[in-house]
């Protein structure tokens, strides 16, 4: 069993979670005020009948129920590896998984290249209203990626020097980092 790597002390304490609190907010608020809304008009409008008012109420509660699922998405960071939680799936990864975390001018969330050659979208980091929160959040995930993972690509004609993890920065230039061997 290899013995912990220390933290650096940029890293975070883990479990660390990451999500946009922004679009969270905004989505879980104006699904609660939708829902009144939709029910207190239901209960005002005299020529309802009591089915028709449940059917309002229905529609209220699976607008709600939606807007509850897209405020869903979340990355929660262990001493073992990643949680990915994104709309309708939530998938582990092992550090060692993950080669590189992306995060291009133009994304709308963060990508995950992993070491069976496929990429996994992370939702639950999205530069769309507060950019500056995911640029931070996606750094501080490529930093525990690398001082975690093993920074080795196992995909077909590709090294470990392959490995890089790219982030945008505000201004719009990309940064990489070789993420080589932890």
């Amino acid at each position: 069993m290899p013995a912990p790597r220390p933290t650096p002390p940029d890293l975070p304490a883990l479990p660390v979670t990451l999500r946009p609190n922004v679009t969270r907010a905004v989505l879980l608020s104006v699904g609660t005020v939708m829902l009144l809304v939709i029910t207190a008009m239901s209960l005002l409008l005299e020529k309802l009948n009591p089915a028709e008012r449940v059917s309002f109420i229905f529609v209220g509660l699976i607008f709600f129920g939606v807007l509850c699922l897209l405020s869903r998405p979340k990355v929660v960071a262990d001493d073992t590896g990643v949680t990915v939680v994104n709309l309708t799936r939530v998938r582990r990864l092992e550090w060692a998984e993950i080669l590189r975390v992306n995060l291009r001018v133009g994304d709308p969330w963060v990508f995950l290249d992993l070491s069976d050659g496929t990429s996994m979208p992370v939702l639950g980091i999205q530069p769309g209203v507060a950019r500056q929160k995911a640029v931070r959040d996606a750094r501080t995930l490529r930093a525990l990626a690398e001082s975690h993972g093993t920074g080795t690509d196992t995909t077909p004609g590709a090294g470990a020097g392959d490995a890089r993890t790219e982030t945008t920065t505000d201004a719009g230039t990309d940064t990489a980092t070789d993420a080589g061997p932890a």
